[in-house]
């Protein structure tokens, strides 16, 4: 990593630490920064997710009450001032226009990780998202969500630095996955050892965007064609849609597919998950910014089949790593799945290989927090 000056302080402000991806790069940085000999600051709502840090300055952040968010500005400036920060990072629209205004009165720097695409239907909207790119860099979780940034704000190309967002290769780790782990997980979702079948794995909360009903028209027709030896396993939980997942197990009665398509609800699990499957899908119907359930299980060795845009483009190496298909087309899903299942077991395990080291290489949480503090310390010294 690149050094930080001996007495660096980052302050982050991310609005709640509740769940998500934003909330655990927060940590992910805050502990990289700390194992540099730094110190960490986080400003925020805080949640469940704040056992893992050490300096949580608790503040209504979230707010987008303007009234609350310049109390929100005044409070920021006091704690750059008092702790001698270095670097202002900020994760979320709300909180940027505090952040930004304090960055401003204190002369700190600050940056900001545009987490996802955000859409803009008006100007205004537009004007409100961009408050992410006055600060002195922008961080994009991937190319794809650069390239976004650079087209919807007309920013800079030099000034938009893509790191994608990393996976815990420790916590992702086939190694690290004990069998009673497995065997619980097999057991909870009715799974027989005797069970050959290839399990085909769809993770992700049951929501429409997600493709669920994409999979199983896909599964439907590659059933209508004689192909029976497979079992798609939808993860996920509904969050209270229960009108959708109805419409879910409607669909897969429908369809005669009561024997090979299995809605187990939240997985609590997930590296066993991957795990337990021989193949992912992630069949998302809009693009994703990062799209870590194409990511987590390339982690745990196992090949995936994805929706070919957003950043998927670049998780996903066809041929090498799994396979990419047409957005919501399901006689192109229904292609995909043939050629993975077609592929065997062999073919499926050297590509799962080749996806375990590509993830290694590129997707880790050191390699995001290595290339993250690197633009802290470019930005210090003035090169960005």
């Amino acid at each position: 990593m690149n050094a930080l000056p001996s007495n660096f302080t980052l302050l982050q402000v991310v609005p709640r630490l509740e769940t998500g991806g934003a909330e655990q790069t927060t940590l992910d940085i805050a502990a990289a920064v700390q194992a540099e000999g730094g110190r960490a600051l986080v400003a925020s709502m805080g949640g469940r997710m704040e056992g893992g840090l050490q300096h949580l300055k608790r503040m209504p952040v979230h707010s987008k009450n303007p009234l609350v968010m310049i109390g929100n500005a005044v409070r920021l400036a006091w704690l750059i001032r008092r702790h001698k920060v270095s670097l202002v990072h900020v994760r979320s629209r709300a909180p940027a226009f505090s952040a930004l205004w304090a960055a401003k009165a204190t002369g700190a720097p600050l940056i900001a990780t545009y987490h996802g695409v955000y859409n803009a239907r008006s100007a205004l909207k537009r004007w409100y998202n961009g408050v992410m790119t006055r600060g002195k860099v922008v961080i994009a979780n991937s190319e794809y969500t650069r390239q976004h940034v650079i087209a919807q704000h007309g920013v800079d190309p030099d000034k938009v630095i893509a790191v994608p967002r990393g996976v815990d290769i420790h916590r992702f780790d086939p190694a690290a996955v004990a069998l009673e782990r497995l065997d619980a997980l097999r057991q909870s979702w009715k799974l027989e050892p005797t069970d050959h079948r290839v399990k085909i794995l769809l993770a992700g909360r049951l929501t429409r965007w997600k493709g669920q009903t994409l999979a199983i028209e896909a599964a439907g027709r590659l059933k209508a064609e004689g192909e029976n030896g497979f079992l798609l396993i939808l993860a996920g939980d509904s969050q209270g849609r229960v009108n959708y997942l109805a419409e879910l197990e409607a669909a897969v009665r429908a369809k005669g597919l009561e024997d090979n398509v299995r809605i187990v609800g939240h997985c609590a699990d997930m590296p066993a998950a991957y795990l337990l499957a021989d193949i992912a899908i992630a069949p998302s119907l809009d693009p994703e910014a990062f799209g870590r359930t194409a990511v987590e299980p390339q982690a745990m060795g196992r090949p995936v089949i994805a929706a070919d845009h957003g950043a998927t483009r670049e998780t996903v190496a066809p041929g090498e790593t799994g396979w990419l298909a047409k957005p919501g087309d399901a006689a192109a899903w229904t292609e995909a799945l043939g050629q993975a299942l077609a592929a065997g077991p062999e073919r499926r395990a050297a590509m799962g290989e080749a996806a375990m080291q590509r993830v290694r290489r590129l997707y880790s949480v050191d390699v995001m927090a290595a290339a993250t503090l690197k633009v802290y310390a470019e930005v210090l010294e003035g090169r960005l």
